[in-house]
């Protein structure tokens, strides 16, 4: 079985679990979900080139990344180094993540906060709402692009904005659709979690320019972020370059700090 194939069976006995437990009633009487989403957009519209920086305690590809900070910290200094979003991974058994460490880094920053999760029903939605997320992630590789737009369409009535995540050109012609904000090329290959730029590069001229371009995976220096922007990507997701040292708020800092020299 391919991994997406375990990780969907997993994801959807999790949320038939969770969604048994805690009715869609009790997520929409959170006080957060009456809350005013931030604009991830408009924060990368803001800079010529702006980093979402993610708190990511490990991976299927890597393993263990860094345990050892918690996502406070991790977030306050982000926020401190001038990140244009933060990503936070709410995926236990592939990631090591939680919701509540969403609903830690709501309470530790007022910056765009995306939930980076395999979502596949509208309750995941929901509970997105409720633990603070202003942006959710959709992935063209694990929905049919009828699912894309219910799922996207809740989001958008729900107040959050929407990224969409490809990696090909079939996945991009199959998912593009209006009520997407943000378009994100993934440049880690599936199968073989091999990484390459190029992605992002070959899949630029396709992407329509009423979409915020976001690269994701892979960059680890200021010297791809200018390569990229060339081709028209306003937005980079970057996690384990910055996770991976014993301060990830300060490295982030020094990285924007030359990328906005």
């Amino acid at each position: 079985m391919h991994i997406l194939d375990r990780i969907v069976a997993d994801k959807r006995r999790e949320v038939a679990l969770k969604s048994s437990l805690i009715p869609v009633a009790q997520l929409e009487k959170s006080v957060l979900f009456e809350r005013s989403a931030l604009s991830l957009v408009q924060m990368l519209k803001k800079k010529k080139a702006g980093v979402i920086a993610e708190h990511k305690r490990r991976s299927p590809s890597r393993a263990v990344i860094n345990q050892d900070h918690g996502v406070e910290a991790v977030t306050r200094g982000y926020a401190r180094a001038g990140a244009s979003g933060i990503s936070v991974l709410t995926d236990g058994k592939y990631f090591g993540g939680s919701l509540d460490d969403l609903l830690l880094a709501r309470a530790s920053v007022q910056v765009p906060l995306l939930r980076k999760e395999f979502i596949l029903e509208e309750y995941q939605v929901v509970e997105a709402k409720a633990y603070g997320a202003d942006v959710i992630l959709l992935i063209a590789a694990l929905l049919p692009r009828q699912e894309i737009r219910r799922l996207s369409g809740l989001a958008r009535s729900l107040g959050m904005e929407v990224l969409l995540e490809v990696h090909n050109e079939e996945e991009l012609q199959m998912a593009l659709m209006p009520g997407l904000d943000l378009l994100g090329v993934n440049n880690r290959d599936l199968k073989s979690f091999e990484v390459s730029l190029e992605t992002s590069k070959s899949l630029a001229p396709l992407i329509p320019d009423d979409f915020v371009k976001v690269s994701e995976s892979g960059i680890s220096n200021t010297a791809a972020i200018a390569e990229l922007c060339t081709h028209g990507y306003r937005g980079f997701l970057i996690g384990e370059h910055f996770m991976k040292t014993t301060n990830p708020g300060n490295t982030a800092a020094s990285f924007i700090n030359e990328l906005e020299a």
